[in-house]
């Protein structure tokens, strides 16, 4: 049996009286990009530090391919980061940055220069080696910084919030060159994000955090599909929340009601009663006419390929969040319209955060 690439044992880390990770367990397979992904302050940064060996922890066993390495320095870890900074060195060139971790290990400049050449390859700068990091685009220092990471050939490669200094457009490409090496390479990857997005496009596998603990664990699509909790189904693709009671049909489906509209869907072994019904914004389906929920639409927006529509639901406080892909025909504000939802974009949550 494969063993796994980075193993938490029940990792507490403390700063005095505040509990920065706490009783968090999970493995990492090899080969895997496994995205920590939470909201400021809820511990993701501070585990992967621990990774890294740049903190230590307070309780617990941390494990990398198979050996402890919970007293182990940093640089006694088979791991390699990138900063969210980039930390380049802005009087070297783009080969001299690439070098540095081997000239420091003690290879020739030479042998350095060899390999560090063929991870620059890997990541598109070849013809790039002579420049300085003032001379690059944002989205090619990153690339600089990646090379002199994985030239190290580390066990774990981590990404600390590594696309939060570029642009929207820069953002998404740089994010599928990540995804399409860590893929082309087979590399065991750690990636921290708040932007859900983000994590959704280049994940294996999310762990969300809340509160210096593990909220949920699995794939993209199982966080997004069947959120475990309220926290997740809001913080994954900002879901509408409504109070629903749910019925129990038989061993694995139900009913949520809300009002005259009922929606057949799994109970996921929740108890029969009060419930939230997360719903996600592009389920929402509204008409002029039909059946559904009656509902007002309180604002209209377009943004080129879809419209987004706020809703005012009876009874209900906050907006319905809406998507729609209509923009031939929209909606206007002030117009009433009745509400549905699709079933495949509907969970079924606690009313209560355990």
């Amino acid at each position: 049996m494969t063993e796994p690439a980075v193993t938490f044992r029940a990792v507490t880390k403390r700063y005095g009286r505040v509990t920065a990770v706490d009783d968090v367990s999970f493995d990492i397979a090899p080969a895997s990009l496994v995205t920590l992904l939470g909201p400021s302050g809820c511990g993701k940064t501070t585990t992967l530090r621990l990774i890294a060996g740049l903190e230590h922890a307070s309780a617990g066993r941390i494990g990398i391919g198979g050996a402890d390495v919970t007293t182990l320095s940093a640089a006694d870890r088979d791991v390699s980061m990138v900063f969210q900074s980039y930390a380049l060195f802005p009087h070297m060139t783009v080969m001299e940055n690439a070098c540095y971790g081997l000239r420091a290990s003690g290879l020739t400049r030479a042998q350095a220069e060899a390999r560090a050449a063929d991870k620059l390859r890997l990541v598109g700068l070849t013809g790039f080696e002579r420049r300085l990091p003032s001379e690059l685009s944002g989205g090619q220092q990153q690339r600089v910084a990646v090379a002199r990471a994985i030239v190290l050939e580390p066990q774990v490669l981590l990404f600390d919030e590594p696309l939060s200094n570029l642009d929207a457009k820069l953002r998404r490409r740089v994010r599928d060159e990540i995804r399409a090496l860590q893929q082309d390479l087979h590399l065991t990857v750690v990636y921290v994000t708040h932007d859900q997005e983000e994590a959704l496009a280049v994940s294996d596998r999310i762990i969300v955090m809340s509160q210096a603990r593990i909220a949920q664990d699995g794939t993209p699509r199982e966080l997004y599909e069947a959120p475990a909790s309220r926290f997740v189904a809001d913080f994954i693709g900002n879901a509408n929340l409504l109070p629903v009671t749910l019925r129990h049909d038989d061993a694995t489906m139900g009913t949520a009601t809300l009002g005259a509209l009922a929606v057949a869907l799994p109970h996921r072994n929740l108890p029969a009663g009060p419930a939230l019904l997360a719903v996600r914004p592009h389920a929402v389906r509204l008409s002029a006419t039909g059946d559904g929920l009656a509902g007002k639409v309180a604002h209209a927006a377009y943004l080129g390929g879809h419209m987004e529509y706020g809703v005012e639901l009876p009874g209900i406080e906050d907006e319905l969040f809406a998507i729609a892909t209509d923009i031939a025909q929209p909606l206007r504000a002030g117009q009433d319209v009745r509400v549905r939802f699709d079933p495949g974009g509907v969970a079924v949550v606690r009313a209560e955060e355990e």
